[in-house]
């Protein structure tokens, strides 16, 4: 072998090492293909800390989890509008995101069922309310995240003044109204619109939307809300043209109404504003024959049955929400103000054991519904709006507007359970 075609060789040799040095190996090349990637989308939050918050639970995460890389995506404006054009596009699509569980969503395939991840002791433990929230046709598709409620907040030391007990009833409510009145503040703020939400009133009777795919109400729950609700309006103690609106607790603040319905988010500002003074107390039963209510709001988060990781995405979903009870304290009570929706996790936090928190805890296990219902849509939602704007600010008979309403309401449930 003369010495060019040893050169030759020599070269191929260095060459082929090269390629080898380049290579990964198997236990590399392993471990890139089981790198997984979850994708988790949040609407953006108005209160400080939370997008931190957020990206921090995804970090103690991947800690646990090196092979697991969460991507979070923060959404500002139209959060809803970005959802659905997101879930459209494959390579975009979240693995895991928060919404409001719905019937549509569910029957377009939106939504992994994640009754795997529920034992009948986490059932009980978020209880039925919130099961309903988060199911279909008896199917869990989410985890609660938070609560949000809707009070009516007062000063006790006005009421112990005026000699006034909390209203449990409409008739109470209008007379303590009716008492704390005078020039320089309204009795009570429920909103620029002047009315509290035709389900809320519903609800106030004592009876429900729909129980067993039927209508658990009838014209006489309608009659009875919607003359009360006009009484109210009528009786000149409400508050209308304020300078923000009920969800704002500026106006209670700032004394221009002895009582605010608000937002649970509210109170931080308020007790801040007034201290141990607060009190608290839901909307009250339209009559002797109704009881409070309590609407139970908030977040659901939801894993997208078309992930290519979905048993690594259910998995991180149930870290969150069933076995990290610090972080579901955290995300409730760290930023804004909250109840988590497990009652184990709510009675051990601390905010929540005393004062108007506690009262709120309390209302909502006692009075608290569901905001949303699998079988209640737009359409029959309008409709009840429409009958109480027609009676309270139009004047029309409550009997043939609730008459109305129900017919409309019936046609359209019949379409859905056929």
């Amino acid at each position: 072998m003369n010495i060019r075609s040893k050169r030759i060789i020599l070269l191929m040799l260095c060459a082929a090492l090269v390629m080898l040095a380049v290579l990964p190996t198997s236990s590399t090349a392993t471990a890139a293909q089981d790198k997984i990637v979850i994708k988790q989308w949040y609407h953006q939050y108005g209160e400080a800390g939370t997008q931190d918050a957020v990206m921090r639970y995804a970090e103690e995460y991947m800690k646990l989890n090196p092979n697991v890389t969460i991507e979070v995506t923060w959404i500002p404006g139209d959060y809803g509008a970005r959802l659905n054009t997101g879930l459209a596009v494959p390579d975009e699509a979240p693995d895991v995101y928060e919404t409001q569980v719905n019937r549509d969503a569910a029957a377009a395939g939106l939504y992994a069922d994640l009754s795997d991840l529920y034992t009948d002791e986490l059932k009980a433990d978020f209880g039925p309310a919130h099961m309903a929230q988060v199911s279909i046709a008896g199917v869990p598709y989410g985890f609660k995240m938070i609560d949000d409620t809707g009070v009516i907040y007062y000063l006790k030391s006005q009421f112990e003044a005026a000699g006034i007990e909390e209203p449990t009833t409409f008739d109470e409510l209008l007379a303590a109204a009716t008492k704390l009145k005078n020039d320089d503040q309204a009795g009570l703020f429920i909103g620029n619109g002047g009315t509290f939400g035709a389900v809320q009133l519903l609800q106030s009777t004592g009876a429900t939307r729909i129980k067993d795919g039927k209508l658990n109400f009838d014209s006489s729950n309608l009659v009875r809300a919607f003359s009360k609700m006009k009484e109210l309006y009528d009786s000149g103690v409400l508050l209308t043209g304020a300078p923000t609106d009920w969800w704002d607790p500026s106006v209670f603040i700032d004394g221009l109404a002895a009582m605010q319905y608000g937002g649970l988010w509210s109170m931080p500002a308020i007790l801040e504003a007034y201290g141990e003074d607060v009190g608290v107390f839901p909307i009250p039963a339209v009559d002797a024959e109704g009881a409070p209510s309590a609407w139970i709001g908030g977040w659901t988060q939801v894993v997208n049955p078309k992930s290519p990781n979905l048993e690594a995405a259910k998995a991180y979903v149930k870290w969150l929400w069933v076995d990290n009870t610090e972080i579901q304290t955290d995300w409730a009570l760290g930023y804004g103000f909250h109840v988590p929706p497990r009652a184990s996790v709510a009675a051990g936090a601390e905010p929540l054991k005393s004062g108007p928190a506690l009262e709120v805890v309390e209302a909502l296990q006692k009075y608290g519904y569901p905001e949303g219902d699998e079988l209640w849509n737009g359409v029959m939602n309008t409709a009840l709006e429409d009958a109480l704007t027609a009676v309270v600010k139009n004047g029309a008979d409550p009997q043939a507007e609730a008459d109305k309403a129900i017919a409309v309401i019936q046609k359209e449930l019949d379409s859905l359970t056929k």
